[in-house]
């Protein structure tokens, strides 16, 4: 028989309708982001408008960002930093994108953007290209996150581009909420200040100079799809989004992360020791790429600091434990040292801690 037809529409492109949908409310759902299951199995976020509008502006605001801009990066588009901030953002402030595919050195030095994004992963790929690391040397901005940048980076990103790296703090369910400013002092470790609305304070114990990060302000979620209980226990009695992330914030207002509260605080003989402060104290070394500190149990101290090293050149548990003491206070040395080829990480280049091997 004949063969079965193709079914034809003919559209006319230049009509319009006449119907027009009305303007969802700014407490309205725009979207529900997964968190990215570091510590734990991912959970729905759900995201108002308001929010994403109040943390764009607010960052459109910290880092002058407008329709002049040309946005390059290479991120994947589920989430807050390749979604929100990558595409959203560019519609929200109407400036170009360009969207690399994969995040490449060559592709990044190729696209000649104002403003770039990424992963500290993307960041140190770059770096170790110092042809296309120079290539970016006439951009406005260099924006690093989702993951603390390691100083080493940082100081290379300097040095062949010229300016300093521009980090910022944020998680899925608050959306962006601290950043340094384009007008601002960058420091390596440092994600600077609150954005416009934002609060924060730091839940910690009398004289300790860590603690977990809380925050209140317009970013927030509404709550977690179909987990009422675990949207109440995010929050404290008086209304404070408990972040899980242990922080220190200066005398100045500049924050730095130093963690997760559930992989990353570290009590070890009476001490309260920042997991993120040992790796980047490892990350100094020249023989050292990457590095993962964790708490192990200890007979005596409770917890023992340990670190899983990837290393670029010949280098023993000894020195590494060495070099740690005599950058930090001895306490915060690890009493262990396992050297594996690759650090687990999931699609953003999140360290994975939990998937290491045990000693």
């Amino acid at each position: 028989g004949d063969p079965p037809s193709v079914p034809f529409l003919p559209v006319g492109l230049a009509e319009r309708s006449d119907w027009n949908a009305p303007e969802p409310g700014a407490d309205t759902t725009g979207m529900i982001l997964y968190t990215s299951g570091t510590t734990g199995a991912p959970k729905g976020a759900l995201i108002p408008r308001r929010a994403m509008a109040a943390g764009l502006d607010g960052l459109a605001e910290a880092w002058r960002w407008t329709a002049d801009d040309t946005l390059v990066h290479g991120l994947p588009l589920f989430h807050v930093h390749g979604l929100v901030l990558g595409v959203l953002g560019a519609l929200r402030t109407g400036c170009r994108l360009v969207h690399t595919g994969r995040p490449l050195p060559a592709a990044y030095a190729a696209a000649g953007g104002s403003l770039y994004f990424g992963v500290p992963t993307v960041w140190s790929r770059i770096a170790a290209d110092p042809d296309a690391a120079r290539a970016l040397s006439g951009a406005r901005l260099l924006v690093s996150g989702s993951a603390p940048l390691p100083t080493p980076v940082f100081r290379d990103l300097e040095r062949l581009t010229g300016q300093r790296p521009v980090e910022r703090y944020g998680m899925t369910e608050t959306l962006i909420t601290v950043s340094t400013r384009a007008d601002g002092e960058r420091r390596p470790g440092s994600v600077g200040l609150p954005l416009p609305g934002v609060r924060t304070r730091l839940a910690a114990e009398p004289g300790a100079e860590i603690g977990e990060l809380q925050l209140t302000g317009p970013t927030l979620f509404s709550g977690y799809l179909n987990r009422p209980e675990a949207t109440v226990a995010s929050y404290t009695a008086d209304g404070w989004f408990r972040t899980g992330d242990i922080a220190a914030i200066g005398e100045d207002g500049h924050h730095r992360i130093v963690g997760r509260a559930s992989t990353d605080l570290i009590k070890s003989g009476g001490y309260r020791i920042g997991a993120g402060e040992v790796e980047s104290a490892l990350l100094d070394h020249p023989a050292v790429r990457e590095a993962a500190v964790v708490g192990a149990p200890h007979p005596d101290l409770g917890q023992q600091v340990v670190a899983y090293v990837v290393a670029e050149g010949p280098v023993t548990e000894r020195e590494l434990t060495d070099f740690v003491a005599g950058h930090l206070s001895v306490h915060k040395r690890p009493r262990a040292v396992r050297f594996l080829d690759a650090l687990p990480r999931n699609a953003m280049g999140k360290p994975q801690k939990r998937l290491l091997p045990p000693l």
